[in-house]
């Protein structure tokens, strides 16, 4: 049975055969579910907690 992965940036689940795989000049693999995920991640250094969309964000209480 094939794994799903996580995807690095928003947390959604990523089925079999599909997303990007990304691996850095270090060896770290970084799985992504969309393109939007990962140029979020690696071309504009987004945080995941400050987006609504993902699994990461962190609402803030007053």
């Amino acid at each position: 049975m094939p794994k799903t992965r996580t995807c690095s940036f928003c947390g959604k689940e990523i089925p079999h055969g599909q997303g990007l795989l990304y691996v850095q000049r270090t060896g770290n693999v970084l799985h992504f579910c969309s393109n939007k995920c990962k140029r979020s991640n690696l071309d504009f250094k987004r945080d995941p907690k400050k987006l609504k969309y993902t699994t990461k964000y962190e609402k803030k209480i007053f």
